[in-house]
């Protein structure tokens, strides 16, 4: 017998302050191509567009946001700017437990990130044997990891002996990943063996992981990076027309200062991502290389 489409129901939170950034079109359109996931962009931005069917708007304004969090967490919680709500991401399933009681896994995520087949990578034989997921070997990853919404892993937070300071601080910790430690664990060498001046969730879940206390998944999952030959097709992301992610994260290619956005009133079913720009046509075709040139010249 068949296992079951979606044997687990998955709830993603992204909380943003402020206008809708200029992928925002992009990353609804490949959250419309996941409907085994529910999508919950809580904030006060402006959506005057229709949202897909399984994502959901909860107008909140970055003051309510912090008496919510300081209220569910019982500490006088500091959000001094929208950047050090990737602090506050480990405590999301405690924060909002009202509405992921009816979830069995709840993740933290970004809206700077181009989805690919999530179900088709968080399979029920991983949501089977794992507590926590994530899409780098290296780190929790802040723009996508999900957990068990069960109550030791939600509180998995509490267990930094440093978690008290960075909810309460004004600073940025990147508590939700690995206290900025990304380049030396990406060289190899463990979270253990760097000097960090907070203890992060990568800490925290490493270390039960290591002693059989709970059930980690990293895996590297993710396109970053200024690599281009993407293409994303109808819910699917593929790089060099081989290799298929779970998702696109944005993080450098909106920094780019030579970046052309796309002006796209609909986003297309089919489209291209090169080192800088968007196209509607397959690069390597006439009609891609046409665009290409308008585009630059």
């Amino acid at each position: 017998m068949p296992e079951p489409v979606n044997k687990y129901k998955i709830a993603l939170i992204t909380c943003y302050f402020g206008q809708a950034p200029w992928y925002f079109k992009l990353f609804l359109k490949s959250c419309a191509y996941n409907p085994g996931v529910h999508f919950y962009v809580i904030g006060d931005l402006e959506i005057s567009h229709p949202l897909p069917e399984n994502v959901y708007h909860v107008s909140m304004n970055i003051s309510e946001f912090e008496t919510l969090a300081s209220q569910k967490l019982a500490m006088p919680v500091n959000v001094a700017n929208p950047y050090k709500l990737c602090d506050l991401k480990p405590a999301y399933g405690v924060i909002f437990d009202d509405f992921l009681m009816n979830y069995d896994f709840w993740g933290h995520g970004d809206l700077d990130v181009i989805f690919g087949d999530i179900r088709g990578f968080i399979t029920n034989k991983i949501l089977d044997s794992y507590e926590v997921i994530c899409v780098r070997e290296e780190y929790i990853t802040g723009f996508f990891s999900l957990f068990k919404n069960i109550p030791f892993v939600n509180e998995l937070f509490k267990l930094s002996k440093d978690h008290r300071k960075v909810f309460t601080s004004a600073d940025h910790y990147c508590f939700d990943e690995c206290n900025f430690a990304w380049i030396p664990l990406m060289e190899g060498l463990s979270i253990f063996d760097i000097k960090t001046p907070i203890e992060s969730m990568t800490h925290i879940v490493k270390k039960l992981a290591a002693e059989g206390k709970i059930k980690a998944h990293f895996n590297f999952m993710v396109i970053e990076g200024l690599c281009g030959q993407m293409e994303w097709n109808t819910g699917s992301l593929y790089y060099a027309n081989k290799a298929e992610a779970i998702l696109y994260h944005l993080i450098k290619f909106k920094k780019q200062p030579d970046l052309i956005k796309p002006q796209w009133d609909v986003i297309p079913d089919i489209f291209f991502i090169e080192r800088n720009y968007f196209l509607k046509n397959d690069p390597a075709s006439a009609d891609g290389l046409l665009e290409t040139q308008n585009l630059l010249k």
